[in-house]
């Protein structure tokens, strides 16, 4: 009788890949008190108009995830009374560059207030909270954080004007934020 012996390659290839599970497996836990450094979000949310149709990701923190990333978005489909599916996106090098994109289940945290959402990505091994920490009236633009404050962005629903954008970074820097650290990544053409 012979035993299979595995090739150190598959033995590598399984010893990488269980390190990787562990790893995201990591990112699932909410963060403690202590942690919680982004303001509390200021605005009531109606779910259907902010967590449904595209956002244009106009500024950010720069993330592993995103670089290379333009034109980035997210895509909202909001499914009553607390569930979002997300799919976010972004074009690799320009914005008619190849397409590169997540997807992700979201549950609102906050049901009534609607401006905490969990979305959980790769089948729940990867974790995000997202606090809506300011948006405009008209829906137009929102500005959310995770409660770390170690992620960041500025959403539009068009394009904006550079003036636009400026105030948005204004408001970011008013919200308590180093908005020295943002990136503002190509857009797409109107």
């Amino acid at each position: 009788m012979s035993i299979a012996v595995p090739s150190s390659r598959r033995v590598a290839a399984l010893a990488t890949a269980a390190v990787l599970v562990l790893g995201l497996a990591a990112c699932v836990t909410a963060p403690s008190a202590s942690e919680v450094r982004a303001p509390q979000p200021l605005k009531t949310i109606d779910a259907e108009r902010l967590w449904s149709g595209r956002w244009h990701e106009v500024a950010r923190l720069p993330m592993k995830i995103t670089d290379g990333c333009v034109a980035g978005a997210s895509n909202y489909d909001f499914t009553p009374p607390t569930r979002v599916a997300v799919r976010d996106t972004c074009q690799v090098g320009t914005p008619e560059g190849r397409e590169k994109a997540i997807e992700g289940r979201g549950e609102i945290l906050d049901p009534g207030v609607n401006a905490k959402l969990r979305v959980k990505y790769f089948w729940g091994f990867i974790t995000w909270d997202y606090w809506v920490l300011d948006r405009a009236e008209d829906y137009s633009w929102f500005i959310a954080s995770d409660p770390t404050f170690d992620k960041l962005f500025i959403y539009t629903r068009d394009v904006p004007s550079p003036q636009q954008l400026a105030r948005l970074t204004e408001r970011t820097r008013e919200l308590g934020y180093d908005v020295s650290r943002l990136e503002y990544p190509a857009l797409p053409r109107n």
